[in-house]
């Protein structure tokens, strides 16, 4: 398949099910995925936010199954094979380690994301109140919101304490919170690519003396003085490994956050939990749900904080979660044991 393929006849095709090996002009091949996205349909009009979140949902797989069928070629250096071709080899090794076969086949779609990511990774991403910037992996959650970094900026008793970061992605409420004094943090995430990626930023920040990051699900061994977490929050199954960063299904990650809380505290020790009530706005949690929850383990409600969304999708009038991320609203809860 080179340059002579239209969006209309690619679109076809893929839809009957091939896979399309794209053997022509790189940039020609980015507006070839760029004009079959665009004549993939609409979400149809929703009658209430949870029936646009389905849709939404459904689109955006429909995108990615669709689009994914692009592929192109790669020589056992990583060389892509078409004309103008970036040099895609450092993105590629940063993902998958040195090749191994003598060609990888990949979606066009995937190795751009590829890309992006190590842009990012490369150019770093300054984040409030962190002093240095974090580079951020492949397939590990993007820290541009900063309404919950900016929330964790209040929290000011933290010297000499001994913190747990339950999910930590980056590291970067572990690095905040030891850059202001905290006297040690492990933090936990079940992604290799996260872990990888929290190590690496504490190296490059010069943290790694008081920082440690553990493969595995939930909680580290021990105690703490402070548990903190940013869990996923809306309470659906996520459709990959990316998703998992925001898609908790049947809120397991957050109930055994809950569940498990207390008994990884010292004496006086307090847990820090920060979440967005999107899946109330979207019909996903009741109004009163996450208070049951915490009444229902013994967990009190010591203060809260909280900030309404500045994220660019809660001002888009075009996105069409738009009456739900409105109105959003990011709350940082501090929670110790006892009602």
């Amino acid at each position: 398949m080179d340059d002579r393929l239209t969006a209309d006849t690619a679109l076809r095709r893929v839809r009957r099910g091939e896979y399309l090996l794209y053997t022509g002009d790189f940039h020609n091949a980015k507006q070839l995925v760029g004009a079959m996205a665009r004549r993939l349909p609409d979400p149809p009009q929703a009658r209430s936010p949870l029936d646009a979140f389905r849709a939404e949902r459904r689109a955006r797989q429909l995108e990615h199954e669709t689009l994914s069928r692009i592929v192109v070629a790669l020589d056992r250096d990583y060389r892509l094979q078409v004309k103008r071709a970036p040099d895609v080899a450092e993105a590629c090794r940063q993902v998958w380690g040195e090749p191994d076969a003598d060609t990888t086949h990949v979606s066009l779609k995937t190795l751009l994301g590829m890309l992006g990511a190590a842009e990012w990774r490369r150019k770093g991403l300054e984040v409030p109140g962190l002093a240095g910037r974090l580079h951020p992996h492949y397939g590990v959650y993007l820290p541009t919101r900063t309404d919950y970094v900016e929330l964790f900026l209040s929290v000011t008793d933290v010297k000499g304490k001994r913190v747990f970061d339950v999910g930590t992605g980056t590291g970067v409420l572990s690095f905040l919170l030891l850059q202001r004094g905290a006297a040690s943090v492990t933090a936990t995430d079940c992604d290799s690519r996260a872990v990888a990626c929290a190590r690496e930023n504490a190296e490059r920040l010069g943290l790694s003396k008081r920082f440690e990051v553990l493969e595995g699900d939930l909680f580290p061994p021990g105690k703490a003085d402070l548990v903190v977490s940013n869990p996923p929050w809306i309470p659906e199954p996520p459709k990959n490994r990316v998703d998992r960063a925001v898609f908790d299904e049947d809120n397991r990650f957050l109930l055994g956050f809950l569940d498990g809380l207390a008994e990884h505290l010292n004496p006086g020790g307090e847990g820090l939990l920060v979440l967005s009530d999107l899946a109330v706005l979207l019909g996903l949690r009741a109004p009163e749900w996450l208070d049951e929850q915490f009444s229902r383990r013994g967990l009190r409600v010591k203060w809260k904080r909280s900030t309404p969304a500045r994220h660019s999708k809660a001002k888009d009038r075009s996105d069409p979660l738009h009456a739900a991320r409105s109105r959003e609203i990011t709350t940082l809860y501090g929670l110790v044991p006892g009602t």
